[in-house]
């Protein structure tokens, strides 16, 4: 008795402390804020400095607080009703959907953004996050499995937006700096608005705290109790997406506010559902406002605009990388068993790879207009150096990523897990970034070199977190996200200085092959021709571990060092692919699900059959990017997506699998 009495004392001795601490940053932050305020306004001519401070800083700063709270209940939510502490609107692919909306609303219905922006992000974002659910019910909403499906569905959306900010010229890519998530307000409509969202939400919060706190135990002892669960769940999330959607329809996305302030309102010692659901919204609140006063102090140090919601985005990395060994996984295979089992081998592969020659020589010879062969050998000989390049950089970049995706696929039993996940590609992001920063009119050799800089950087750091933390090879993809998150922060804030720099980014964002030279395309090729056969040393390794892991050490192997070794060669590959073709989006998805639909079902098999397959899909892309549009090249990877995005309908509609 006595004991627990300590216990209770020394948790409420905590609690005190945790609060004195968030009290002492909001006063500092208070104070940062009214000195870079204050700052701001000097210099200004009188009337106009009273008017900046009232209708543009204050109303910045309030936003700040009660967008913060909007993102941190709206964490909060998630993570309670899903049972996934890495749940939020960043990590469920809320955010991504919600921008491709208004950036699809802004091209083709612009008058909706006058009376119905809110709704009109909420339909990107509810559409997103119900993908999301609908992907990840097969394996009982498995917070790993959520987060990867959560990240498959923010590329598919990010390549859309880059793609349409290409096309929309100035006008899109000053859409693109606003939705990076800069506060700056100009009067308190904002405001306003999220207040009316906090006022209506919290009643519904107070009702469902009850059911939200059963439905943390388990989905059965909810209904024994008379839940409905699918109801709470259901409810909880649209009030999330609402709360989550209306702060990014007035000021862009503000990454991973939500997860960080749930997650530390349970380390502050918030331990109850109704706790949390009360801390989270208040520790949001301070969190955004606290980074909001240190980015504008800094814009008046550096005299240029810093989007709130880059800097935010740092905090999603950290918080993953401590997240990742605590994350529940239910270890349930859910790779689809092959509808037929291919007996002639050999045979299979040769057609495929007859298939992809044919496929090499109808693209060369296709006119431009994709509507007839060349006719003319002078302008054979014209094209020819244009399109060689680019077909066989796309061909054995298809082959390294189709090769990747069948190793992650198999190692993690994951038919979602695909190598844009592992965060190679964000971080020659970074790599390419920085240089253009420098250099925006630097040549392909520095750029190629400043990728390959960038994809070694962020291997080095999955692998060497992955190492310290002992994780296994499905939270080792996890730690490419958590990278991934820090990489693309840095993205967004070169992005948001605008410039040459921006558009060549944005460029090579969205898949474009466009400017590959023939130096890049034979590195590619060689690269290729090394990384693809050792992978196929590696098919003994991924045909022991599907046997489990007690098979394994039976025989010798240790499942951790063998995953952890063959997902590092799907790293190298996909930080190999990514040099030439830039974050091309699901043909490491696609191609080891389409190699086994057609029966390559052993690893040896599945793994040459998914390069072929990779390369073929590719050679297609690019071919349909060339010609669909002309005289407009579309880039490959808006083709590569929406191709992916139809496959990816088509995986969900699938029947599960049975056991």
């Amino acid at each position: 008795m006595r004991q627990d009495l300590k216990s209770a004392a020394a948790r409420m001795r905590g609690r005190g402390v945790a609060a004195a601490g968030w009290l002492a940053l909001f006063a500092a932050s208070l104070a940062v804020f009214a000195l870079a305020a204050k700052s701001a306004t000097v210099g200004l001519a009188p009337g106009f400095s009273e008017t900046f401070l009232i209708a543009g800083l204050l109303p910045r700063g309030v936003f700040a607080l009660l967008g913060g709270a909007a993102l941190g209940l709206a964490g909060a939510l998630l993570q309670q009703a899903l049972r996934n502490p890495a749940a939020d609107p960043s990590t469920l692919g809320i955010g991504a959907g919600a921008q491709l909306a208004l950036g699809i609303a802004t091209l083709l219905a612009p008058a909706l953004l006058a009376g119905a922006k809110v709704l009109v992000a909420f339909a990107g974002g509810a559409a997103a996050l119900a993908l999301v659910l609908i992907l990840s019910r097969r394996r009982n909403y498995d917070p790993v499995t959520m987060i990867l499906c959560g990240l498959v569905v923010s590329l598919v959306a990010s390549s859309l937006s880059a793609t349409l900010i290409l096309a929309g010229g100035d006008y899109m890519m000053s859409l693109y700096l606003w939705g990076g998530g800069a506060l700056d307000q100009s009067g308190w409509r904002s405001d306003a608005a999220i207040g009316l969202m906090l006022g209506v939400a919290a009643p519904a919060v107070f009702l469902m705290r009850r059911p939200l706190a059963i439905l943390s135990l388990s989905d059965e002892s909810a209904r024994g109790v008379g839940v409905a669960t699918g109801a709470i769940r259901l409810a909880a999330a649209v009030l999330a997406t609402v709360l989550a959607t209306g702060v990014i329809a007035s000021v862009g996305i503000v990454g991973f506010v939500g997860l960080a302030a749930a997650n530390l309102a349970r380390l502050s010692g918030a331990r109850s559902a109704s706790a949390r659901l009360v801390a989270a919204p208040l520790i949001g609140a301070v969190l955004l406002f606290a980074t909001d006063a240190a980015v504008l102090a800094l814009q008046q140090l550096a005299g240029t605009t810093i989007p709130t919601g880059a800097v935010t985005a740092l905090l999603g990395g950290p918080v993953l990388l401590w997240l990742l060994p605590r994350l529940p996984h239910r270890s349930v295979s859910t790779l689809p068993a092959p509808a037929r089992r291919i007996r002639a081998v050999s045979l299979g592969l040769a057609a495929l790879a007859a298939a992809t020659a044919a496929a090499t020589l109808v693209s060369l010879y296709l006119a431009p207009d994709g509507r007839a062969f060349l006719s003319s050998a002078d302008l054979a000989e014209t094209l020819m150096p244009l399109r060689w390049p680019r077909l066989v950089s796309g061909a054995a970049a298809g082959a390294l990523l189709g090769a990747a995706g069948t190793i992650l696929q198999r190692v993690t039993a994951n038919p979602i897990a695909s190598p844009e996940v592992l965060g190679i590609s964000t971080g020659a992001g970074l790599g390419l970034a920085a240089l253009l920063v420098i250099d925006p009119l630097a040549g392909s050799g520095p750029t190629f070199a400043a990728a390959a800089g960038g994809s070694l950087a962020a291997l080095a750091a999955i692998l060497a977190f992955a190492h310290a933390a002992r994780l296994g090879p499905e939270r080792l993809i996890l730690g490419g996200i958590a990278v991934a998150s820090l990489a693309g922060a840095g993205v967004t804030l070169v992005l948001s200085r605008g410039g040459p720099e921006a558009t060549r980014l944005l460029d090579w964002m969205s898949g474009s092959t466009l400017r590959v030279t023939p130096g890049v395309a034979v590195a590619e090729a060689l690269l290729a021709i090394v990384l693809v056969p050792l992978a196929l040393f590696g098919h003994r390794w991924l045909a022991i571990l599907q046997l489990g892991e007690a098979t394994a050490i039976g025989l010798g192997i240790s499942p951790q060092r063998a995953g952890g070794l063959l997902v590092a060669l799907a790293a190298v590959a996909t930080a190999a692919a990514t040099l030439a073709v830039g974050p091309l989006s699901f043909v490491g998805l696609m191609a080891p699900h389409l190699a086994r639909t057609v029966g390559f079902s052993r690893p040896r098999d599945q793994l040459a059959a998914s390069a072929l397959v990779g390369a073929l899909l590719m050679i297609v892309t690019d071919t349909a990017a060339r010609s669909l549009a002309f005289p407009y090249q579309l880039p490959t990877g808006l083709v590569a997506a929406l191709v992916g995005g139809a496959y990816l309908v088509a995986l969900v509609r699938r029947k599960a699998p049975a056991g």
